[in-house]
Parts: C-alpha cells; structure tokens; sequence
C-alpha cells in the first residue's frame, strides 16, 4: 500500500476521533475567529475527551498557549501550531523496528484477547518478507486452538513455516522448538504468538515470563522485541493494560490496531508521553497491507486532516 494511500485510510480510520477533537473549535484552530481563553479551554476539554490523556494534553496545550502568546497571532493558523505541539509529544514514539544483524531476531508478540494480536502478527510478518527477510513463526497461544488455527493459515497465506504443537501444550516449548527449527533453517526472524487470557491475569504473566526466560535459556545473546499490542479502540484502558505487561515483560514496542473507526485514537499521545513507548506499527484495517510503521507527522495530519 502506497504512503498516499495509507494516509487517506488513516484519516478516514480517525474521523471519529477528528470530529470529537475538532467539535466547536473548527473555526477558531483555522483562524476565522479569535482563539480566546474560553475557545483553548475547550480545545483542552477535547484533547482529554478525546483520550489524548491528561498529562500529554497539558504539554499540548502549554505549547500551544506559549506559541500563540510569543508570534504574532495574524501571521499564525492555530491549527498548525496545535499540529507542530502535537507531533512534539508523538515524535519520541517514532522509532521503527531494526532487525539486528544476529539470527534469529526474536518479536515477541502480547497483549490481551481481543486486541488483534494474531492478526497483526501475519501482517507484521507480511511487511518484513518486503523487505527481504525469512520468516518463521510460532502459534505459542496453546490455550486456545482457534489461535493455532489463525497462525497456521497466516502461515499458508504468507507461505511462512509455522511450529505448533496440540491445544494446550507448554507454550515455552513450542517457542523453544521454534528457536531451534529457525536456527536450524537459518532463518532471520522468528514471530512468537502468546496467551492473551487465563483464569487469571497473574498467571497469564507468569506464562509470559517464562517464554522470556526459555529465549534466554536457549541463547542469552539473541536480542528480543517484546512487541505489545493495543486495541486503540480501549482508550485509556490500555494504558493499564500497558503497565501491567511491561512490568511483566519488559516491553519494548507497541503495535496500536483498530484505528479505523474508533472516537479514542488519540490514546497513542498517553503511549508516547505517559509510558515512553515505541509504537512501531500502527494498523488501520483487516487487509494485509493495512498495518505500516508508525509516523507522528503523518498520524497528527490524519488527525486533524491536513494533507502532508
């Protein structure tokens, strides 16, 4: 998919958080009114409703007041003032996954049911056979079959080999299986499915630790993203959810989905400012070519719909 036409997908995916972002201050952000107290203290309402977050709103905001007070506000369109101090607070997010030099790489991919992971996976995999690389991934969701099942048929789609074991195995030993076929077949990436659900949430990180600690076990070198995936869809829920993985884990990345048609898209500026994430792909759809690596100016033009 062309950067053109991701662009309008994007947009289009964000109308709904664009239309609650905007409502009321349209006309002021383009400078057909005078941006008064009362028109920023509305923006700021909306900045938060729109689950940019309170803190991340705050730095928005300061910004935006310091610009306007410090220029002449005649020679200024607010709108883009809000865009530049919007994209100060994603820019430190905008950082692309690297695949390093040593085989295999290891993408570990979380993240709770529900939130596309299985998906994102045979996309994030799609992506990186663009580039070149071979691809070998591992259904380490045991607990539940159908997510074998999803795995093995991105496999066929994409035409990568896939290990797998029976429903309910030990998901550390089909990543360990995994390790070794890559290493065996040469393989420059290996994209590790996990548990999105037990009976409860402290088991289901203890399952994840233990993944991490059979990577380690089979090669200490081997460096590992521990790519964490979010329905954006969640808002500021996922911001707990976030926290809990990483305290777990040690996240390394994020992948946000659903983008398209959610009103909370504006929750990757809390990801960005609250948790100091990397998000590495943004995806916008359910085809294969609707995920793509993220980028703060293009994300924030989406958003308030302005061409790059």
């Amino acid at each position: 998919m062309s950067k053109e036409t991701f662009f309008r997908r994007l947009a289009d995916g964000l109308e709904k958080t664009r239309k609650g972002l905007l409502r009321g201050s349209a006309a002021a952000l383009k400078g057909k009114i005078a941006l008064d107290r009362s028109a920023l203290e509305e923006l700021e309402m909306q900045l938060i409703t729109a689950d940019i977050g309170v803190e991340a709103t705050a730095t928005i905001m300061t910004g935006l007041d310091k610009s306007l007070r410090n220029s002449d506000s005649r020679q200024l369109e607010p709108l883009s003032v809000l865009r530049r101090n919007m994209v100060s607070v994603l820019i430190r997010a905008e950082q692309p996954l690297t695949v390093p030099e040593k085989k295999p790489f290891v993408i570990l991919v979380v993240g709770v049911n529900g939130a596309g992971k299985t998906t994102t996976i045979g996309k994030i995999a799609h992506f990186l056979q663009q580039d070149g690389y071979s691809l070998l991934l591992a259904a380490g969701d045991t607990f539940r079959a159908a997510a074998v099942e999803q795995i093995q048929r991105w496999g066929e789609k994409i035409k990568a080999p896939v290990i797998a074991q029976n429903p309910g195995a030990d998901p550390a030993a089909v990543i360990y299986d995994a390790l070794q076929s890559a290493v065996a077949r040469g393989t420059d990436i290996v994209i590790a499915d996990t548990a999105g659900r037990l009976h409860n949430k402290d088991n289901l990180m203890e399952e994840l630790k233990k993944a991490t600690r059979t990577i380690r076990k089979f090669d200490p070198t081997l460096e590992v993203e521990v790519l964490l995936v979010i329905d954006a869809g969640t808002g500021q829920n996922a911001i707990v959810q976030a926290q809990r993985f990483q305290q777990a884990v040690g996240v390394t990345g994020v992948a946000l989905t659903k983008l398209d048609g959610t009103a909370k898209g504006g929750v990757a500026f809390s990801i960005a400012h609250n948790l100091l994430l990397p998000i590495r792909f943004i995806g916008v759809g359910e085809g294969i070519g609707d995920l793509q690596p993220f980028d703060a100016d293009h994300f924030v033009r989406a958003l308030l719909e302005l061409r790059p």
